[in-house]
């Protein structure tokens, strides 16, 4: 598309002012549309303006439409595992070597790609390479991720995480008989300095990136040579109960970054699943609990140790 400069009037009394533009205007998405606005490329009465502008009367509208506005998100139709759904969240199942969102080596084949197709209306809420993601698991962590749907949606779940009042819990199956049964652990955890890409417990004050966390375990069951215990986190740092489980001398089976370099069962990620997410939904303040039982290749793995109990 050429670049253009449009002067009009727009008349969508009590509708979005992104939704309004899309539908005055169709030959650019919405997403288009939010990104241009964000810009600063679309005026309102010649006033800077946001995407969730409700309008009130009719407006006069200001655009300066660059050369070219494609978007670097793509929906994909990718099968997705929906544990929850209202007019605000959705809570997925996310599978084991799904990244969460677009980054290097993984532009189309993410979570947020999936949710696009899903929900056409998540661009333009947060971060425009994140849209809607209030929190993450690793590529290879399975379980329940939390998305908002809409602007005021995100807010109240990032007050949540911020004040610390979610619950998650996580499976995970570490190598040994971990002792004591149950603990917190209290360290911080950083970038670490000699390898730039893996994170490590590192003094506060050290590392200008260290920052605190905590994270309580207890034992559920006890193998020979393995343990599966429950995590709760009370922060929510990268990396932290790979990082925590390790550093207590007890890191997790298939963990090869934190762990050891070959997993002591046949076993192609590391075992570790949100298996428990405690939320309040944005419409009412009402909590609810969400669960998500192992994935069938964890589930294996445990039943494999069932088999080899003595």
């Amino acid at each position: 598309m050429k670049a253009q400069q449009l002067n009009f009037q727009l008349d969508a009394v009590g509708q979005r002012l992104d939704r309004a533009l899309a539908e005055a205007l169709p030959e650019l998405s919405r997403m288009q549309w939010q990104r241009l606005i964000k810009d600063g490329r679309v005026l309102v009465d010649a006033r800077p303006a946001k995407p969730s502008l409700r309008l009130e009367t009719a407006v006069n509208i200001e655009a300066n439409i660059p050369e070219s506005t494609d978007s670097e998100l793509v929906p994909l139709s990718i099968s997705l595992d929906i544990r929850y759904e209202d007019e605000d969240i959705i809570i997925v199942n996310k599978p084991a070597g799904m990244v969460v969102h677009p980054g290097s080596g993984h532009e189309q084949d993410t979570l947020v790609n999936a949710l696009l197709a899903h929900c056409p209306d998540l661009p333009g809420i947060g971060d425009t390479k994140r849209p809607g993601i209030v929190h993450r698991l690793d590529k290879d962590t399975s379980g329940l991720l939390a998305v908002a749907k809409h602007d005021e949606a995100l807010r109240h779940l990032q007050a949540q995480f911020k004040n610390r009042t979610v619950g998650k819990k996580y499976l995970a199956l570490v190598d040994g008989q971990i002792q004591p049964s149950a603990a917190l652990i209290d360290a911080p955890v950083g970038r670490d300095p000699r390898q730039r890409k893996k994170m490590a417990v590192i003094a506060l004050g050290s590392s200008a990136r260290a920052r605190e966390a905590q994270t309580h375990y207890e034992a559920l069951t006890y193998y020979d040579e393995h343990a599966l215990v429950e995590c709760s986190l009370h922060t929510g740092r990268t990396h932290q109960i790979r990082v925590h489980l390790a550093y207590a001398g007890y890191p997790i089976v298939g963990d090869t970054v934190y762990g050891r370099r070959k997993a002591s069962l046949p076993l192609s990620r590391h075992f570790l699943h949100a298996a428990v997410l405690q939320i309040r939904r944005p419409s009412d303040d009402e909590e609810i609990t969400v669960r998500a039982e192992l994935p069938p290749e964890l589930q294996q793995s445990l039943d494999l140790l069932d088999s080899q109990k003595t």
